[in-house]
């Protein structure tokens, strides 16, 4: 009893009424109150009823009803107490049966104390009451369980009818799905075919939970080992990245290593050159100083002679001076080949710049799970999404935001831009292009703001791409027969190369393990070797709908996208092969040539027609909306089309040889 009264004051009072919850509701906000207590508090609050919502005293956070058309008193009918409140107050509460005193003898107003409960009658029975329960017609084979005994009690929740207030539910309409009273069975199910009491389904209903309990455990201890798995893997993770720390740091080191050592090298030379001029200049200085001395003293000497009265004397001299005898004394030649005249630092100014600007010590390559996150956690993959805050609104008007010239070194054609792809590649977008004129692969990023690029050359002319994984992309060289793959650093490194059976065109990338590819007449799906798991060629009418499905594109719902360029008309199939819809419809032809085919992540579909010079929306169910793009756009001869998840649209006009990028923005 001291417990019962515990919970009662600290976890089953209501803080509206101060009373034990009467009818409890629970809020969004989880916390409980009694039904007419939040009814009345709302009642006060204008704002609540404004917005059709319950509104918590406590925290003031608004609780949707489900039924706001009825009257307010019955907005809190809908909502449940928390199964932990209800269960406390079942066992706990007021409401619950006293299995101290005899139920029967209560009813009498008598106070007589129980020995035995019948949970059939849901009552606690004294000596007396217990024999006559006995000796009913009606309940004298009910088991009853001994009061003194440690064995719990089980009780019943009593659950009364919303609409009709005095009967209890006891019925289960099978065709509705919905437990009833015994007056709602006769006013609403009258026509029903199934109506059964609630208990006899009871033996059903434990067995589909027991069921469900055995799921639960089996997927508990599947995720268990998926946890423990997980745990291990952090610690490998954190061995490797520890082992990428230390290889950073030597790397870095390394490189220091060399520019001290080519520094040094450079100091030392400078050292050499530079004592070895101060020595000549040096010895340079000696040398002139001793000749300054000679001339000094021959000068002196010329005037003594001219002083001397002895005409030989002066003659002499003059003899000297002609001959050259007194020139020679101090001559010192400072013109000897082999000299240093200067020293000077030739840096290489340009060089170190680009030397710096391309020193790489390695990158950091992060491969991301293809997989589209649907709200719940996959211990065995993980997804990493840019929120760029910009959303493609395709009611906007189209700006045009760069021109991407594809040309690049060494291209011996035009290029005529195939298909386009867009990527973010360690921090930065990257533009993947066919050019099937120079039969090359190309990608296009910023570095360091400056254009780069990067080009990788196959056997025979690339049409189609479509992404694998975070940074692979699969190119389909139909001429060849082959699909390869390539991975996109943003540099193009060739990974391997698939040959086909077929002249594959169009692809996309169906699931993680496989392809959806196009050739002459059918959509093929192959797994990742090139084999062909399935080869759908649907038809109507008694004609097959497919001609030349030269693009493909998989939808959000796991649809094909087909554009048929030969019958002039766009598909969209299911991976069984059946056919979603055809647009246009037949007899009704508004597509000139169309090519490229996009799927946006609001289901929307775009559509390059060439011939019409015009970029086609469509509805996910394949609707005409309008043309999004024109000629008078900047758009000519389009021939693919791509989103890269943001506000960008990435054209390829192929004939000028560049893509345009156009934005839809709507910043959010």
């Amino acid at each position: 009893m001291a417990t019962s009264q515990k919970l009662q004051e600290h976890f089953l009072t209501c803080t509206i009424c101060t009373e034990v919850f009467d009818n409890p509701c629970t809020l969004v906000c989880y916390h409980t109150f009694c039904r007419k207590c939040v009814v009345k508090y709302t009642k006060t609050k204008p704002e609540a009823i404004g917005a059709k919502s319950l509104l918590c005293p406590f925290c003031s956070k608004m609780t949707t009803v489900t039924s706001p058309e009825r009257p307010i008193d019955e907005w809190a009918d809908d909502v449940k107490p928390s199964f932990v409140i209800q269960g406390l107050l079942d066992t706990f509460g007021p409401g619950c049966k006293d299995t101290m005193n005899c139920t029967c003898c209560h009813r009498e107003g008598e106070t007589t104390p129980a020995t035995v409960w019948c949970p059939l009658c849901n009552d606690a029975l004294c000596d007396a009451c217990a024999r006559a329960h006995s000796r009913i017609s009606s309940t004298r084979h009910h088991d009853t369980a001994d009061l003194s005994s440690e064995a719990s009690i089980p009780r019943k929740r009593v659950i009364k009818c919303k609409e009709h207030k005095d009967e209890n539910i006891k019925f289960l309409c099978k065709d509705c799905r919905k437990v009833t009273c015994h007056t709602c069975c006769v006013i609403y199910h009258r026509k029903c075919e199934s109506v059964v009491t609630l208990e006899s389904e009871l033996p059903a209903l434990k067995s589909q939970l027991l069921k469900k309990r055995e799921s639960c455990l089996k997927t508990k201890m599947e995720m268990e080992t998926k946890v423990a798995a997980v745990k291990v893997k952090v610690i490998s993770e954190k061995d490797q990245y520890a082992k990428m720390e230390e290889d950073i740091k030597y790397f870095g080191k390394e490189a220091r290593e060399k520019i001290t050592l080519m520094e040094n090298k450079l100091l030392h030379e400078l050292k050499e050159v530079s004592e070895n001029h101060i020595e000549q200049l040096t010895a340079d200085i000696k040398s002139g100083e001793m000749s300054v001395q000679m001339y000094r003293q021959q000068t002196e000497l010329i005037d003594q002679v001219l002083q001397s009265e002895c005409d030989m004397d002066v003659y002499e001299m003059y003899q000297g001076c002609e001959a050259g005898d007194v020139d020679a004394v101090g001559d010192v030649d400072m013109k000897k080949k082999g000299r240093i005249a200067r020293i000077t630092l030739r840096q290489n100014t340009d060089g170190l710049r680009r030397t710096l600007d391309d020193l790489q010590l390695g990158e950091i390559d992060v491969q991301y799970d293809d997989v589209q996150y649907d709200g719940t956690v996959n211990l065995e993959t993980s997804s990493a999404s840019q929120d760029t805050g910009k959303v493609l609104n395709l009611k906007a008007a189209p700006v045009l935001q760069e021109s991407i010239d594809v040309r690049a070194a060494g291209d011996k054609n035009d290029a005529y831009p195939t298909d386009v792809k867009v990527f973010q590649v360690n921090g930065q977008y990257t533009v993947v292009v066919t050019d099937s004129t120079n039969k090359s692969v190309k990608s296009f990023y910023t570095r360091n703001k400056q254009r780069r690029h990067s080009k990788l050359k196959l056997s025979g002319r690339p049409w189609c791409i479509t992404r694998l994984k975070h940074n692979q992309v699969a190119v389909t060289v139909p001429h060849a027969r082959q699909i390869v793959t390539i991975e996109v650093n943003p540099d193009l490194v060739l990974l391997s190369t698939i040959t086909t059976s077929k002249q594959y065109w169009g692809i996309t990338s169906l699931t993680p393990s496989t392809l959806s590819v196009g050739a002459r007449g059918c959509v093929d799906i192959l797994d990742k070797m090139g084999h062909v798991l399935k080869s759908m060629r649907p038809v109507s009418c008694g004609k097959e709908i497919i001609d030349s499905p030269s693009f493909l594109c998989t939808t959000r719902t796991g649809k094909i996208l087909v554009s048929d360029g030969g019958l002039k008309r766009v598909l969209c199939l299911t991976a069984e092969g059946d056919v979603v819809f055809t647009y246009p419809t037949p007899g009704n032809t508004t597509l000139g040539l169309p090519r490229g085919i996009t799927s946006t992540s609001t289901g929307d579909i775009l559509v390059a027609d060439c011939y019409q010079h015009t970029v086609v929306h469509l509805t996910e169910s394949g609707q005409f909306v309008r043309n999004i793009l024109t000629e008078d756009d900047g758009v000519s001869h389009p021939f693919s089309i791509c989103v890269d998840g943001g506000d960008l649209v990435y054209i390829c006009n192929q004939f000028s040889g560049e893509i345009k990028v156009f934005t839809f923005s709507n910043t959010v």
